[in-house]
């Protein structure tokens, strides 16, 4: 038979400790999110669907970004146990400057439509993380106003080809008067991909205000009040455009574009140039045995260009060993995670290039939203490193990964 008795009150109040109330609705949100995926439902619930669905989708059936997410969700870890991790190191040097995490801000375009901070939230959280940024050539804030907003960032220019070759010259030489340090040629955009989200919401540079908008806005009215209060877009690269995000890309982009524009490249940019848009093993030996590209990026631009195109990841370990030993290789799409992160390091990658991590913190809570993000992604790395059993980013090893 239990014997039942009246609970005294030093036992009681151990139990009637009450949280901590936070006032700050930004932080009470950020608060709750515990992964990426956890942003991206808080960044959904506050934004439109034009400006979401530019970020979260991808071309034609999105096949791409499916299958490049499926390939990190098929890896297994192979954990190295009674190792002393009491200290775990994820610094790194990236080009050959120190950066706190192999992780690097990808360049993005018209960062401004998912939250009115835009890219200077970006270029402050990393700096307060002490990783790069690239900002985009279709960035939607002046490379000086960010070089101003991250004195301390190493600072990347993210390059399209136009096909006024005088107006690319002229951006490459402003980059490198701010201080940005590595170029980006992305090479995978000579037309633009079908990207079906955008067609679908009637997606506009800036957003057109019809009633379907109208009625997107009603549900999200502290956006288009910031929107609609705060600066006008500003272009990284262009005073204006009035018109779809693939219109723009069909008009301004050189579909001519071979190898031999490294030559006038290199004779505008003075810096290290990485290559992004690499996606089989042969291309990666062009730009780094001919061309001498200081970096790649293997990238399939987030599933955005071509469906059904190769999956970075499982390219990775056959690019390593093809050029790794001669330039520094990174990474993109379908990274959601730290373990995602540690995985490709473990495969060959030197760091990776994170895209819609940090923008559905940006749509989430603006710089602290992109803070979370950061935050959420460090923590996890260091906590996988030291479940593999490594101390630092150099021991992670293909050993540590299988891909089933």
């Amino acid at each position: 038979m239990t014997t039942r008795r009246l609970p005294k009150w030093s036992e009681l109040k151990p139990l009637l400790q009450t949280q901590k109330i936070e006032w700050d609705p930004t932080e009470r949100r950020l608060a709750k999110a515990q992964t990426i995926g956890d942003l991206r439902r808080i960044a959904k619930r506050r934004t439109p669907s034009a400006p979401f669905d530019y970020t979260d989708g991808a071309a034609d059936g999105e096949v791409s970004l499916r299958r490049a997410r499926s390939a990190f969700a098929r890896l297994q870890f192979n954990p190295s146990i009674l190792r002393d991790v009491s200290k775990i190191d994820t610094s790194t040097t990236i080009q050959g400057n120190p950066s706190a995490y192999p992780i690097i801000f990808a360049p993005t375009g018209f960062t401004r439509m998912m939250h009115t901070e835009g890219e200077r939230a970006v270029v402050r959280a990393a700096q307060k993380y002490g990783i790069p940024y690239a900002l985009s050539t279709m960035g939607t804030t002046s490379i000086e106003d960010v070089a101003a907003a991250g004195p301390d960032v190493d600072k990347w220019f993210q390059l399209y080809i136009w096909s006024d070759h005088g107006a690319g010259k002229e951006l490459v030489q402003r980059s490198h008067a701010a201080g940005y340090t590595t170029l980006i040629l992305t090479v995978d955009v000579p037309v633009a991909g079908a990207r079906l989200r955008d067609v679908r919401n009637g997606m506009t540079i800036p957003p057109a205000l019809t009633l379907k908008t109208f009625l997107d806005g009603a549900m999200h009215p502290n956006w288009w009040f910031d929107f609609l209060t705060t600066e006008p877009l500003q272009f990284a690269s262009l005073s204006h455009w009035e018109g779809t995000v693939a219109d723009m890309i069909n008009h301004m982009f050189d579909p001519t574009v071979t190898l031999k524009d490294l030559d006038w490249i290199r004779d505008a940019w003075p810096g290290r140039i990485v290559i992004k848009g690499i996606q089989t093993v042969e291309d990666a030996r062009r730009v780094v045995d001919p061309a001498g590209a200081e970096g790649i990026v293997l990238s399939n631009h987030g599933g955005r260009q071509l469906d059904k195109a190769p999956v970075p990841l499982e390219l990775l370990p056959s690019v390593a060993a093809a050029v790794g030993d001669r330039t520094e290789i990174y990474l993109d799409t379908g990274v959601t995670s730290g373990s995602d992160i540690a995985a490709a390091l473990a495969l060959g990658a030197d760091a990776v290039l994170v895209g819609r991590a940090y923008l559905y913190g940006l749509m989430a809570g603006g710089q602290r939203g992109v803070e979370r993000a950061a935050e959420i992604l460090t923590s996890q790395l260091r906590r996988t490193m030291a479940l593999l059993g490594v101390n630092s980013v150099d021991e992670l090893t293909p050993s540590h990964v299988t891909l089933r």
